[in-house]
């Protein structure tokens, strides 16, 4: 229990705080007054002010914000605060405020992938078969489980992935494997059959298959630190991509809304990774950080997003929206965040009973 609250508040903490701090040294960085720095929402537990700006932890740690002078477009400012305030910076410096949250967060999961590629090494899931179906093309020529698949057609195979894919990009046409059973290199030709299979949505998807199954057997390969920062990077546009196409599959209703997980899930999460180690919990501060960048910047009022989506028709048309149009928006888009909320903390919470899930949603 202590490790999961501990952990919970490392994850959270870190993740908020250095979201909130992009906004806050972009702010700075462009001469803007910064009133409040504030980690957590709701009444103030301790704050300590310097300069012109108060800093402040807040009883409600879910999140965090920055306030800055002129932010609310019917503030009053005075005219000697008006160079200063946010609403009287051109429009390209407030679009870099707002996204220098999300941003840091995305600079915050390639720095920690870079340092795990560089010290630790990048995982892979080997390619050993692990079981073979009965009747499948790997079945009927020979494939054994334990066996090893090192190439494809002359494609070498390091890991798990690049024999899915190769696999897939030959299609049914006939595959000359080379295959490590034990000491020896053996030469299997196998032709793959089109299959309906579930894809990690839970789609159905035909796709060409010999009938294997990976073994789950892992191995770390080194990395030239020199090239660390780039699978970082990678790495991290790959889950971005990833995060986005599992929002659109859950529009779709691909995914169901059951899935959604909230606080009390990543608190779950938290104490899980940290019980397997630092290694597992650093990690898994990168994947949230991700998670957290790509959802703020969806196109939704009261996100940084909507937020990004006014300051770009502002731009385009040369004119700021008028105030009671942006409270409109930001009143539907706080309910539909409210809605989002109790679903969430709905599934949480009946994940919590044992033998119960989510089911009051289609």
């Amino acid at each position: 229990m202590l490790t999961t609250a501990f952990s919970t508040v490392v994850v959270l903490g870190i993740l908020i705080f250095v979201h909130e701090l992009g906004h806050f040294l972009v702010a700075k960085w462009f001469n803007v007054t910064v009133l409040r720095f504030s980690l957590g929402f709701g009444p103030k537990l301790i704050s300590v002010t310097r300069g012109e700006t108060e800093y402040r932890l807040s009883l409600i740690p879910l999140g965090g914000y920055v306030k800055m002078l002129g932010e609310d477009g019917e503030e009053d400012v005075t005219e000697d605060q008006r160079a200063r305030s946010f609403s009287s910076q051109p429009v390209g410096r407030r679009m870099g405020i707002v996204l220098a949250g999300p941003l840091s967060n995305f600079i915050l999961a390639i720095i920690i992938f870079t340092f795990m590629f560089a010290f630790a090494g990048m995982p892979e899931l080997t390619s050993e078969v692990g079981s073979v179906t009965s009747g499948s093309p790997a079945e009927q020529a020979g494939i054994k489980p334990g066996d090893q698949v090192v190439s494809i057609n002359g494609n070498a195979i390091r890991n798990w992935e690049d024999l899915s894919q190769t696999i897939e990009k030959f299609g049914e046409r006939p595959l000359a494997l080379e295959v490590r059973r034990g000491e020896d290199i053996l030469a299997v030709q196998v032709t793959p059959s089109v299959t309906e299979v579930k894809n990690i949505f839970g789609e159905t998807v035909k796709r060409p298959v010999i009938g294997v199954t990976a073994s789950g057997k892992v191995t770390v390969n080194k990395v030239n630190p020199l090239l660390a920062g780039y699978y970082g990077v990678t790495q991290t546009i790959h889950l971005s991509k990833l995060f986005l196409l599992t929002v659109w599959k859950l529009i779709e209703r691909v995914v169901p809304l059951q899935t959604l997980g909230g606080p009390i899930l990543i608190a779950q999460m938290a104490g899980q990774q940290a019980e397997e180690g630092l290694l597992h919990l650093i990690h898994f501060i990168a994947l949230i950080s991700v998670n957290l960048a790509v959802l703020n910047l969806l196109p939704i009022p009261v996100l940084d997003g909507g937020h990004l989506l006014f300051f770009t028709i502002e731009a385009v048309f040369r004119r700021p929206i008028s105030v009671k149009k942006i409270e409109a928006a930001q009143k539907i888009g706080m309910l539909v965040l409210l809605a989002l909320m109790i679903v969430v903390f709905y599934n949480d919470i009946m994940r919590l009973i044992p033998g119960r899930k989510p089911d009051f949603l289609p």
